[in-house]
């Protein structure tokens, strides 16, 4: 609509975005917006602010005979109404929950009752109430028997780790089963110690200690190293 301004028009009660014509007077204006914010046009005192962001006042109106483009009103313009007289006037009430009487219940008279989520939830098992359900995996029976001969899952393609087993079972620095192997090349962490705790015995740098499921067990012999020159 032509000749109009969007505007906000902000109460203690409301807020709405509005098309207000500039031309109309500041008495027009409030007849129109007792309607909108249940303030009683004498009531009201009407100032507008620069936006919703910022609340800078712009100016009072202040003169009831005054058309609203005297005072410069624009779009996005923030059209504040307070009410002068809020005792003759519902302002506020609908916000105001102080003169509410609350409904209270004691713990154990929420408990006993059948209509609550409490009562729900127990009924169908659910959040604490829902049977412990053990997702513990069992722990898997290893057969690997200790001085198998055995080749280590490696990541580089084409190198194989083989050795021999020297420990199957438990150990202080990891839950659950762990082999120890010997490599046949220097190619371990450790001697077959971990943290102090001696596990099996070989030269340093030759021991390593894998989940079970990276060895394979089976006829691996010690790989010939060619020591030759290519000519």
């Amino acid at each position: 609509m032509s000749g109009t301004v969007n505007v906000f028009v902000v109460s203690l009660d409301t807020e709405s975005e509005r098309r207000i014509n500039p031309h109309i007077t500041v008495e027009q204006l409030k007849n129109k917006l007792e309607l909108i914010t249940g303030i009683p046009s004498a009531n009201q005192a009407i100032s507008i602010q620069n936006s919703l962001e910022d609340r800078t006042l712009v100016a009072n109106l202040t003169d009831d005979t005054r058309p609203l483009g005297y005072y410069g009103l624009r779009d996005w313009h923030v059209l504040r109404v307070d009410d002068t007289n809020p005792s003759t006037s519902f302002t506020g009430q609908l916000t105001d929950v102080t003169q509410v009487d609350k409904f209270e219940l004691t713990d154990e008279a929420y408990a006993e009752r059948t209509d609550t989520v409490l009562a729900y939830k127990q009924r169908n098992k659910v959040g604490r109430f829902a049977p412990s359900i053990d997702t513990a995996k069992p722990a898997s029976k290893v057969n690997i028997d200790l001085g198998s001969r055995c080749e280590v899952e490696s990541s580089e393609p084409g190198l194989s780790k083989r050795g021999t087993v020297r420990f199957v079972g438990p150990t202080s620095f990891g839950k659950g089963i762990w082999v120890g192997i010997e490599y046949d090349e220097p190619m371990g962490r450790n001697d077959g110690s971990v943290n102090g705790d001696r596990y099996f015995s070989c030269r340093p740098n030759y021991g390593v200690f894998v989940r079970p499921e990276k060895v394979k067990v089976g006829d691996f012999p010690v790989e010939e190293i060619d020591l030759e020159e290519e000519m």
